[in-house]
């Protein structure tokens, strides 16, 4: 008996499969690319074979994320703040923040003391403070983007990238590198641009430790330290922060699928 919890993203689908006891048995993180539904079958297929198991042994599915209406299997659809809550909460039973930054969006989420979600605040409409933003910055300065915060940590001064859009910003990254400035340093000023636009979305609801962070940017050390230091707590952070909105989905299946209908 399995269940499973689909999180589509724009960037990423990732999906995991609980037994009955809460324990992952498998898990997948799949790039969604320009087919959802297909992007769906195949990182759900992928945790199948990581768990040794088919289709038939799925109980329960829920889907979340902005794709999750086209999950053709989906016995339930939660919203990704829900999940990202609870998958957080389940990990770090005392939580109450999560700090989310996906390939597109980034959302600060607070939790009452009892796990539910209190308060959120979410930026969707513009790229800066998301993946998709380190992604161009990236690009332009002609970094691999695995390697970017590693690099930004050996900057040996702060240069400002001021400018919180991504167009604007990636002039103003333009111009750095024309002046002769060192990438190093260019790249730990983009963090910083990064960090100052969560806290603006942050500052609307507030951040109380015990904080988390999930989403592919918790990968980045740069990413990470930027945050710490300019709200000076530790930010929490899963041994694989971007399985965090799926493993919330899986545990709403397996609570839906053991209580009565």
């Amino acid at each position: 008996m399995l269940y499973a919890g689909i999180d589509i993203g724009s960037l990423s689908t990732d999906v995991v499969l609980l037994d009955a006891d809460r324990a992952i048995l498998g898990s997948a993180i799949t790039a969604t690319g320009a087919s959802t539904r297909k992007a769906a079958r195949e990182a759900l297929d992928a945790a199948l074979a990581a768990a040794g198991a088919g289709r038939e042994d799925i109980v329960c599915t829920v889907a979340t994320g902005y794709g999750r209406d086209l999950v053709e299997t989906a016995d339930l659809r939660v919203t990704e703040i829900t999940c990202h809550a609870r998958g957080a909460r389940h990990l770090f039973p005392g939580a109450l923040t999560v700090l989310d930054i996906g390939g597109q969006d980034s959302k600060v989420i607070r939790l009452s003391h009892d796990g539910k979600v209190a308060d959120f605040a979410m930026n969707d409409k513009c790229a800066a403070g998301t993946g998709r933003f380190l992604e161009v910055m990236a690009r332009t300065l002609e970094m691999d983007l695995e390697q970017m915060g590693a690099r930004s940590l050996l900057a040996s001064r702060s240069l400002p990238v001021s400018s919180t859009c991504t167009v604007f910003a990636e002039t103003e990254v333009v111009s750095l590198i024309a002046s002769g400035a060192a990438p190093d340093d260019i790249a730990w000023g983009v963090h910083l641009a990064i960090s100052e636009r969560i806290a603006s979305l942050a500052e609307r609801i507030g951040i109380a430790p015990p904080a988390v962070m999930t989403g592919g940017v918790a990968k980045n050390p740069a990413a990470r330290k930027a945050l710490e230091d300019r709200f000076r707590i530790r930010f929490l952070v899963p041994q694989e922060p971007q399985l965090a909105g799926a493993l919330g989905a899986a545990l709403i299946a397996m609570e839906r699928s053991r209580s009565p209908h």
